[in-house]
């Protein structure tokens, strides 16, 4: 090969190049636009879009099911104590009369005995004894008395113990308060 037919060589290559020298930014734009008109591709897109909103459709559906299904059984749980504590009530209110029956005394005290820890297994806690503050959500307040020995907002009396299954009160207790 000589000199003039390395130049026009050359020349042949310059014009290749320069087409390679477009932006490459130009040419995505190009192909998005063709997947945008590909009917096939929307179908795929759209059907695509349905599934995940269906699955997660599905998944808020559990979801709930789970919670509404946590609430029914706490709240069974919470009717099913409320309607044992008056049986908890007259139990206490046996064992504070004066007895001259010793083994009546102890059948009283056992069963109460049974009954707290039935209570405490179904996770209930028993709350309102004399001396503790006085907190509207825990309590309710029947009474009160003038007595700047006792402090101020102390319970003085309970009438009736308060119970609460975790956040959630059964019964509130009935008090006497000091102000």
């Amino acid at each position: 090969m000589n000199v003039a037919e390395e130049k026009k060589a050359e020349e042949e290559l310059e014009p290749v190049s320069a087409p390679e020298e477009v932006p490459q930014e130009e040419a995505p734009k190009e192909v998005k636009e063709t997947k945008g008109t590909d009917p096939w591709e929307e179908k795929y897109n759209a059907e695509r879009d349905a599934r995940l909103r269906l699955a997660a459709e599905y998944d808020n559906f559990r979801k709930r099911a789970v919670k509404e299904k946590d609430g029914a059984y706490g709240n069974g749980k919470a009717d099913t104590v409320a309607k044992i504590l008056p049986i908890y009530d007259n139990l206490e209110r046996a064992l504070n009369q004066p007895t001259e029956d010793a083994a009546y005394k102890k059948g009283v005290e056992m069963t109460m005995t049974e009954l707290t820890k039935i209570l405490n297994g179904l996770g209930v806690e028993i709350f309102g004894a004399p001396g503790d503050p006085f907190d509207p959500n825990l309590h309710n307040a029947v009474m009160h008395t003038e007595d700047e020995s006792l402090g101020k907002n102390v319970l003085v009396q309970v009438f009736q113990k308060g119970f609460r299954i975790g956040n959630k009160v059964v019964r509130f207790a009935m008090v006497q308060v000091a102000n």
